[in-house]
């Protein structure tokens, strides 16, 4: 395939409405945006991160070494937990306005980077929270420059619009996109990621993977979305088990980040509908829920409700890891198992009920996807019709296993 003529070792520079700094070694990039911030007039950033990656990964080094080395102070906030709060952020930004921060730069994967892009919007608008921005009573319309160095392979927000902060007393957990969150500058250097335990690595790929059948399956989905989740995909099902095999093969490394920036930029175009919406309330009532292994969970039950809409489309994307499907309506049984047969031979084996959850929580759960701000959003994106009846089968087919 066209992947064995590329060398992994030159960085490139992607541009979609972020330029990406992508390859081995890319870190070191990190010295031209801190030109470039200096050039701006900035001399003092908001480093937000979460409680030890940034530092394990080598980024941190290279980071204050080029800050140092330009004249830019700056503040670390590094209390950012999976699944981030409004506290979180509102923390980080203080810090940020105190210090006179006139950019942020998020280091790690998608919690960090998500918390980043909030405090980035808080620090242009010093009289908000980041419970008005997470439960929509204001619209940002700007935010200070965002650097976002990446040092997972799944979540995409290096590229895209999209935040997710969890609001934790009302265990909501929305989505917001808005235009001024694109980060400015990402990084996304493989070697970063080589750090990342297997679950973390198993987890992350299959959030790209949620990703793109969202996106090629939402009522908003276009030939580019699709062409973009098929080629996710093939990446994913061909690099996650070698990256399995060897957490320090760089090459399969390289292109699962591949795969997720392209996953980014499809859901930035043809968003996301069942399993994110059906997602994000579990992780909202069980923190420690990986967002990764809560898709994992629920992906085989989404593909058979939504496989007979477009069968022929998630035919051609599950090619690689289900082989054999004809894209007939009255396949989406075999779809759906093949897809959690896949899940499995990864090792990602668990549902609802290995985590805790048990069919008493499923009326708090719908309640929940169907108030949650945003959540409705994606909902009514969904290729079927979402309602409630079909939320709660949905989060039943997912309790455990199907085969």
């Amino acid at each position: 395939m066209w992947e064995k003529g590329i060398d992994i070792n030159e960085v490139r520079e992607i541009r979609t409405r972020t330029n990406t700094f992508f390859g081995v070694g890319a870190i070191q990039k990190t010295g031209e945006i801190a030109a470039s911030l200096k050039g701006q007039g900035i001399d003092h950033v908001l480093v937000v991160t979460g409680r030890g990656s940034y530092k394990s990964c080598g980024a941190w080094d290279v980071v204050t070494r080029e800050l140092q080395a330009h004249n830019i102070g700056w503040e670390l906030y590094d209390k950012v937990t999976p699944n981030p709060t409004a506290d979180q952020v509102d923390d980080a930004a203080e810090l940020g306005r105190k210090s006179g921060a006139g950019a942020v730069i998020a280091i790690g994967g998608g919690s960090p980077i998500d918390a980043g892009k909030s405090a980035a919007i808080l620090l242009k608008y010093p009289d908000k929270t980041a419970r008005d921005i997470y439960e929509f009573t204001f619209a940002p319309a700007a935010a200070v420059p965002i650097v976002a160095i990446n040092i997972t392979h799944g979540t995409g927000t290096e590229v895209n619009r999209f935040a997710v902060v969890t609001i934790p007393e009302k265990e909501y957990k929305p989505a917001i996109a808005y235009d001024c969150i694109y980060p400015t500058w990402s990084i996304d250097d493989p070697a970063l990621t080589a750090g990342l335990s297997p679950n973390q690595t198993r987890y992350v790929s299959i959030d790209a993977v949620n990703h793109v059948i969202e996106a090629a399956t939402t009522i908003a989905a276009s030939p580019y979305s699709v062409m973009l989740g098929k080629e996710t995909i093939r990446l994913v099902a061909k690099y996650l088990p070698l990256a399995l095999q060897d957490p320090s093969d760089l090459e399969a490394r390289y292109f699962l980040m591949y795969a997720a920036m392209l996953a980014g930029v499809a859901f930035d175009n043809g968003l996301l509908h069942y399993t994110h919406a059906l997602e994000h309330p579990l992780s909202a009532v069980r923190p420690e829920l990986s967002h990764g292994l809560g898709l994992a969970i629920l992906l085989p039950a989404v593909v058979e409700n939504i496989y007979a809409r477009s069968p022929e489309v998630l035919a051609d994307l599950l090619s690689g890891p289900v082989p054999g499907l004809k894209g007939e309506a009255g396949e989406a049984k075999t779809a759906a198992a093949g897809v959690e047969k896949w899940l499995f031979s990864l090792d990602v084996t668990s549902k609802l009920k290995d985590e805790g959850f048990s069919e008493g929580d499923i009326p708090k759960l719908i309640e929940l996807t169907f108030s949650t701000p945003s959540l409705s959003g994606l909902l009514e994106l969904a290729p079927t019709l979402a309602t409630k009846e079909v939320v709660e089968q949905i989060y039943r087919d997912s309790m455990q296993p199907m085969n």
